[in-house]
């Protein structure tokens, strides 16, 4: 028996032993990096809606969002998922980080994101994300199933593949999406990537500020799933220099006017807008993006804005179906794999729907970062 199947099976016995009503609830949230941290907490009873769930705490200068002298963060919940690993009635629950003097922590994102959708939910924006990722082995930081000290053959049959030595730690990818499921995540699909080692999951179609909410609970899902398996997850958008494909997460894009026959008329005119603040989204679009988005390896050159027909080189992608049946839906290429989606799906709408006057995630962006 091997010792990750032994030690399961140890385990299994405990999480079967009865919890006498009590329910464990894993509160998760975003940190000062853009990592997500979680604790757990007991309470008396299950929970049917968010307004059940008590705001708790954290110490945030152990997580660069507090300093030290004044290190108290709260926790307050928006969302809850059935937690596929305890089971029963223990749920996961999802957080905003909120300073003690009552504003949201800097690092929040979701709080400036939310006032957007909510501004311009008459619009039901909805979204698609293309999470991609890379597996890495946990002692080395190599990529996973790789040659130690080489590489494998060149790219080519790994795209959807199927077979050894051309798809790797499948048994970490079916995990995770069946604990997706469970978990009531709007999981559309999965698939292997162009670089060996390299998967990608999409979530959606999610309106509103429910995108960013599931796919930071997919995330939080996949890291838990590969934390049992031993194997690690990166979101970095290359994670291997040289002619391998980096990583991104592509964001499918349509407003209700665009989902009506007539609305390629309403697509060009939002692929227009983003032409004109091509900067300002590409500096929230995730750190050292400029290694992926190179003009090379299906992405667009980060310097410069492009749209088209079926074009994987372009920055905005129209797909052919939506061209000729006249309505549908655009594809964002150009948001890498680490992006905040509460960042990206934000200043998307702040573009295409407009801006109000509370709330600018890219001004909000530039504060963090000062």
């Amino acid at each position: 028996m091997s010792p990750l199947l032994e030690k399961s099976q140890t385990l299994r016995k405990y999480l079967d032993l009865p919890q006498h009503g009590k329910v464990i609830a894993e509160y998760v949230w975003i940190d000062a990096a853009g990592n997500m941290r979680s604790k757990a907490r007991t309470l008396n009873k299950k929970i049917n809606s968010v307004s059940e769930l008590p705001e708790w705490n954290f110490d945030g200068s152990s997580t660069g969002q507090a300093p030290g002298g004044n290190s108290d963060v709260y926790l307050k919940p928006v969302a809850f998922y059935p937690d596929p690993f305890r089971r029963g009635d223990n749920i996961i629950v999802l957080t905003e980080c909120w300073n003690n003097d009552g504003t949201p922590n800097k690092f929040n994102h979701r709080y400036e994101c939310n006032k957007l959708m909510n501004a311009h939910a008459d619009e039901e924006v909805w979204f698609g994300l293309e999470q991609e990722y890379t597996l890495l082995d946990p002692v080395d930081n190599y990529i996973y199933g790789w040659p130690k000290g080489g590489f494998p053959a060149p790219q080519g049959p790994y795209y959807c593949g199927v077979g050894a030595a051309k798809v790797y730690a499948r048994d970490v990818i079916e995990a995770h999406y069946r604990a997706c499921l469970y978990a009531g995540i709007t999981i559309s699909g999965i698939n292997a990537e162009v670089m060996p080692s390299q998967w990608e999951f999409q979530v959606g179609p999610c309106e509103g500020i429910k995108m960013g909410d599931e796919l930071w609970m997919a995330r939080f899902l996949l890291e838990r799933v590969s934390e049992e398996f031993g194997v690690k997850v990166t979101f970095h958008p290359k994670p291997l220099s040289g002619d391998w494909n980096g990583a991104g997460c592509h964001t499918n894009v349509s407003t209700k006017s665009m989902r009506v026959p007539g609305g390629m008329k309403q697509i060009n005119e939002a692929i227009e807008k983003l032409s004109k603040r091509h900067k300002e989204h590409i500096e929230l679009y995730g750190k050292d993006n400029e290694q992926r988005l190179t003009g090379r390896h299906e992405t667009a050159s980060m310097e410069t804005f492009s749209a088209g027909v079926a074009n994987r080189g372009a920055s905005i992608r129209i797909p052919r179906s939506v061209q000729a049946e006249g309505y549908g839906y655009f594809e964002d290429r150009r948001p890498a794999s680490n992006i905040d989606p509460y960042l990206v799906t934000g200043i998307m709408v702040e573009t295409i729907c407009g801006a109000v006057p509370d709330a600018d995630m890219y001004q909000e962006f530039k504060r963090e970062s000062a």
